[in-house]
């Protein structure tokens, strides 16, 4: 395990943020943080007991001081060590309405916790990000984890699409400025269902195996964003399962 840099994960609940922790524990110490304790614990001990290490923090992306302390605890937590990769996997305001049922508070959710926790969680990362650029061993990352609505405002999604689309012009504009510096920036369009325990019951893609998208093939892809060199940086990646219309 390196011993000079670690990884962060927000929005560590189960599926991406869960899958991403443990596939970057391979390599680095990591910091899970959610809202909740009972989105990582589970997490932690199991990255723990493998023989990684990794700590959980209650944080709230779209509270800057929340995520001021958060990053006080990992820097006491990790003294020593700087950010190899930092995956903001935070979302908020997903739901099927008419536009005209739509509330004004189900818009503020979506900007909250898509385009102000990303603003947020950026802010207080890129310049971690920046300042690994000369001794880490794979270029410092930064990936967002976006969705369908990231690109495509489908009829009765119009929140959740105002929110991801958002995030996504916030985190292409932040890659423009930071990949010349040496921080690669990726997003990620997760197109489909994934496979958690939540989502077991759903009939997705007529059944079919593996109709479902596997949390850890998508954290294999961060991983491998991660691990590209500089001379061919992705700037977007679609995730989707081979039976998935699109």
């Amino acid at each position: 395990m390196a011993s000079k840099f670690y990884a962060v994960v927000i929005g560590a609940g189960p599926g991406t943020g869960r899958a991403s922790a443990i596939r970057f524990s391979k390599a680095y110490p990591v910091a899970l943080l959610a809202r909740s304790p009972e989105s990582y614990e589970a997490t932690v001990e199991e990255i723990n007991a493998a023989g990684g290490k990794a700590i959980g923090i209650n944080a709230d992306a779209s509270n800057p001081d929340s995520l001021k302390a958060a990053f006080e605890t990992i820097n006491k937590e990790f003294a020593g060590h700087k950010l190899a990769a930092a995956i903001y996997n935070a979302s908020a305001g997903y739901g099927v309405k008419p536009f005209l049922e739509v509330k004004l508070e189900d818009l503020d959710r979506t900007i909250e916790g898509n385009i102000r926790g990303l603003f947020n969680f950026a802010q207080s990362t890129l310049p971690l990000l920046e300042d690994a650029v000369s001794s880490s061993r794979f270029p410092p990352t930064l990936i967002v984890t976006g969705a369908t609505a990231s690109i495509k405002g489908s009829a009765r999604f119009a929140c959740f699409a105002a929110g991801k689309s958002g995030a996504r012009a916030l985190a292409q504009s932040i890659a423009r400025e930071y990949q010349p510096k040496g921080v690669h920036v990726a997003h990620a369009v997760v197109d489909g269902v994934i496979d958690i325990p939540r989502t077991q019951s759903y009939n997705v893609n007529g059944g079919a195996e593996d109709g479902k998208i596997s949390a850890d093939s998508i954290a294999e892809t961060y991983w491998n964003l991660h691990t590209q060199h500089r001379s061919g940086f992705t700037w977007e990646v679609d995730i989707r399962p081979y039976v998935e219309k699109w």
